[in-house]
């Protein structure tokens, strides 16, 4: 007798299935009230520990009955009950996704392994926490991207079944590929973008007045942020000017070149905090342009880690469709300009949603269609 029947697997196998879905569910939801957490402390970085969870607008303490994943944001219409403060969606969204996450994961290899589930249900989780805060933020914190990709391959050394091997030296060699294609591949493909078409060549008629203030370009079809320019310090917008005026001086005919730390008129040479406000007429403007950042480079690093090199192809096929297609929709409806800079992670974070579930199964049919 004694407790070796409670950790007998076949106590757990008589469990009934549909109970254990259940739990993972009410679990997931669990895990996305602490995932919240990360999205809104990791950019500011704050620890995701302490201070507990509190209201951002009263700092009012919530207590635990005021806590339950997806009632409370309900119950509460959304609103801070100490305040009335309005708690955004994204809130219940995260919740209500990390609860279906956790339970599809359960549904599709609960009946293989447990374990694979579970880590399935971690890995996702990562997604989950990345795409939101490249959202917001267009940043995908190291502790996602490089701290993915060593508890990738940490598992992957005890856990052969997730790279759908037999011997751990193949798991791990499964593993150490997909970090290894995740970086390469990638990065060489974020250079040599970058090489062509890491610049937007904007047109205009002669003597069009371009206005840089302190914030933002603003060009005669509207104003770009230097946020959606400058992703880089190496990033540098450059025209010719047929006249720049400054507060206290003017220029004609000179080379305007402005990166993040730089402005150089001609052969001067000023700090841009030293210039709120400048104003060129010219009839060209070059804008750095920027498809991919390191942080994608690194996240697709994490992924392989975790899902083999197959899974790297794959999710760069598919997220550059995903991006592409919202990229043209949203320009198309009006909602973005072709220079606004848009988040790469979250269409990399499904693509790999779209593996775990599926890409198994499509690298199956192409083994099986090549061999004919």
């Amino acid at each position: 007798m004694g407790a070796s029947p409670i950790f007998d697997p076949n106590t757990w196998a008589r469990v009934p299935f549909g109970f254990w879905a259940l739990v993972f569910f009410t679990f997931g939801c669990i895990v996305g009230s602490f995932l919240n957490v990360c999205i809104y402390r990791m950019p500011l970085g704050q620890s995701i520990v302490s201070p507990p969870s509190h209201c951002p607008h009263c700092k009012y303490s919530i207590p635990w009955y005021l806590n339950v994943p997806l009632v409370t944001w309900l119950w509460l219409r959304g609103k801070c009950r100490n305040c009335g403060a309005p708690i955004i969606p994204r809130y219940f969204l995260v919740e209500l996704l990390t609860g279906i996450a956790f339970l599809s994961c359960w549904i599709a290899y609960g009946h293989e392994s447990a374990w694979v589930a579970l880590v399935y249900c971690l890995f996702i989780s990562g997604l989950i926490v990345a795409s939101f805060i490249d959202f917001e933020h267009f940043i995908i914190p190291d502790e996602i991207t490089i701290g993915g990709a060593v508890v990738g391959f940490v598992i992957s050394i005890f856990l052969w079944e997730l790279h759908r091997t037999h011997t751990r030296a193949e798991s791990i060699k499964e593993s150490l590929l997909g970090i290894g294609v995740g970086l390469g591949l990638v990065y060489g493909i974020l250079r040599m973008g970058k090489l062509l078409f890491g610049k937007q060549s904007l047109t205009f008629p002669n003597k069009t007045k371009l206005v840089f203030s302190e914030t933002a370009l603003h060009l005669p079809n509207g104003d770009v942020p230097y946020g959606d320019l400058f992703y880089r310090k190496s990033d540098v917008i450059t025209l010719h000017a047929e006249h720049v005026e400054l507060v206290d001086r003017c220029y004609k005919d000179v080379l305007v070149m402005l990166s993040q730390g730089k402005l150089q008129i001609g052969e001067d040479e000023f700090h841009p905090d030293a210039v709120p406000h400048m104003e060129a007429t010219s009839a060209e403007v070059v804008l750095p342009r920027e498809a991919m950042g390191l942080g994608d480079v690194k996240f697709m690093a994490a992924i392989g880690a975790f899902l083999g090199w197959e899974a790297i192809v794959f999710c760069l096929m598919v997220s550059s469709i995903i991006g592409a297609v919202v990229g043209v929709t949203l320009i198309a409806s009006g909602k973005r300009e072709w220079s606004s800079r848009l988040p790469y992670g979250p269409y990399i974070a499904l693509a790999a949603i779209l593996w775990i579930f599926w890409g198994w199964d499509w690298r199956d049919w192409l083994v099986a269609n090549a061999a004919r």
